[in-house]
């Protein structure tokens, strides 16, 4: 797998920003139809319910940024099953629970460790973080796992870099 760059994501979140509404259902069809399992889980209730309905659309969004990066550097990536996407998820929450560290932030440090995907991984901690508040941070204190996690999931499973 191809390293996705910190500019291969911000084109992409430069191009989904010139989107009109059609174009942004048109790439969200696209994902859901390329990946229906990654798709599925990110509009899972199951996995969100504890989010506000922002943060749900937000990870959605999220989502969708990594798969297109994804993509755009590497191709079309083979369809991943909800059984990867359950062993990457409990991966990334046991990793964050086993962290030491007082601040949020000291304890995503550790994710860095062992990724070939560090720009991408920097985009997931970025939209959790205070990294984040210039762009209009809609992520609650309480949400913050969540989102990274669901994030860093999908990282994981569309780089196959499932650590």
């Amino acid at each position: 797998m191809k390293f996705v760059s910190e500019e291969a994501i911000d084109a992409v979140l430069d191009q989904l920003e010139e989107y009109s509404d059609e174009q942004y259902e048109r790439a969200m069809e696209a994902f859901s139809k390329a990946q229906p399992y990654v798709f599925a889980y990110l509009f899972s209730e199951d996995n969100f319910h504890l989010l506000t309905e922002e943060e749900k659309g937000y990870v959605q969004y999220l989502g969708l940024v990594a798969w297109l990066a994804v993509r755009r550097v590497n191709g079309d990536v083979p369809p991943v099953d909800s059984e990867t996407i359950g062993e990457a998820e409990e991966r990334n929450y046991e990793r964050l629970e086993t962290t030491s560290g007082r601040r949020f932030e000291e304890r995503l440090e550790a994710f860095f460790d062992d990724t070939n995907q560090e720009a991408l991984l920097s985009f997931a901690v970025e939209a959790v973080t205070e990294d984040g508040e210039e762009e209009g941070l809609v992520v609650t204190p309480e949400g913050r796992e969540t989102v990274f996690v669901a994030v860093k999931t999908v990282i994981d499973v569309l780089t196959k870099n499932a650590s």
